[in-house]
């Protein structure tokens, strides 16, 4: 299978990158002729990484009848200092608010998240240094 996305350039910084399921804007920091117009290219990636485990963690929730109230992804990357830079610690941490928690099925969602269906987790492995975590947010 063959993904195709074309980034056109939108003056100064500031870039759009298209793909087939819609368009995302892209911008650099200030310091370097950015203008706050769009996410910075390593911010997108700690995206897709977030969105591909948030979307396999709901999904399997679902087929599990797992539900909960609410669910977010947090993660917290750490950039090497020389060029060029790159993320060589990731930490994903995924919160689950509600209550009556079913923790045997909502660890097992994430575990299949992590370990065998979210592609975006797997690239990251190739040059990351990976750890999850699990939050239980009662309300």
């Amino acid at each position: 299978m063959i993904n195709k996305i074309e980034v056109s350039w939108k003056g100064k910084m500031l870039f759009e990158s298209v793909a087939p399921e819609g368009s995302v804007l892209i911008d650099a920091d200030e310091a370097v002729g950015g203008q706050g117009e769009g996410l910075r290219p390593k911010a997108l990636m700690l995206t897709s990484l977030a969105g591909c485990t948030s979307m396999d963690v709901i999904s399997l929730l679902k087929k599990m009848r797992a539900e909960v109230a609410d669910f977010k992804v947090e993660v917290v990357a750490n950039l090497t200092e020389e060029h060029p830079k790159f993320y060589n610690k990731v930490h994903v941490k995924y919160q689950f608010f509600g209550s009556d928690f079913k923790k045997d099925k909502i660890e097992k969602s994430v575990k299949l998240s992590v370990e065998r269906y979210c592609g975006v987790m797997e690239m990251f492995r190739q040059f990351s240094e990976l750890t999850t975590e699990i939050v239980y947010i009662e309300q």
